[in-house]
């Protein structure tokens, strides 16, 4: 990867020169900072809004909690049932009180 010639490109694009850009290029290269997809956003969302552990929340869904831990850590992306199922747990916490008596 060129990145003086990626900076050169993307601050022609932005139409000025950009601050720490080719830092943040060559951190990108070598894999320093994180990225976090729109499912790992989704998940940790919606377990922080039941506040419970991995396991607990694991548990909840009827899920290892290995594939939770891989999900978190956008290893693999849960399916669109689970996904559908963490955006009614965003919207609806309270739900989550009767998932735990059936």
């Amino acid at each position: 990867m060129d990145i003086e010639k990626i900076a050169q490109a993307i601050e022609a694009d932005a139409g000025m020169p950009l601050d720490e850009l080719r830092q943040s290029l060559a951190e990108m290269q070598v894999g320093v900072g994180r990225v976090h997809t729109p499912e790992q956003i989704l998940l940790r969302t919606a377990r922080h809004e039941t506040g419970l552990s991995q396991q607990a929340f694991a548990d909840l869904i009827n899920t290892p909690v290995a594939t939770l831990r891989d999900w978190e850590q956008g290893r693999f992306s849960p399916s669109g049932a689970v996904q559908c199922l963490l955006k009614l747990i965003c919207k609806h916490p309270e739900w989550l009180k009767e998932l735990e008596t059936h």
